[in-house]
């Protein structure tokens, strides 16, 4: 029965970690795939930088949720 639990919240946080995925903003769209522009570096501020930091906190529990899958079940 617990088994049941670690597949919805597996399910909550892989949906959550495309989100933050999603969210995150890229400059330059395609052409900067193939070197069409040149892209600027800058720090993260305010709602990018809350995005970021989610992004890797659901990527570390949906992680830490497959291991829990794998070795207890």
């Amino acid at each position: 029965m617990n088994s049941v639990y670690l597949t919805y919240a597996q399910i909550a946080v892989a949906v959550l970690l495309m989100i933050g995925i999603l969210l995150q903003q890229r400059g330059g769209g395609l052409s900067s795939t193939f070197g069409g522009s040149q892209m600027e570096f800058s720090s993260r501020r305010g709602a990018e930088k809350v995005v970021f930091y989610a992004t890797i906190f659901f990527a570390a529990a949906f992680l830490a949720l497959s291991v829990a899958r794998l070795v207890f079940f």
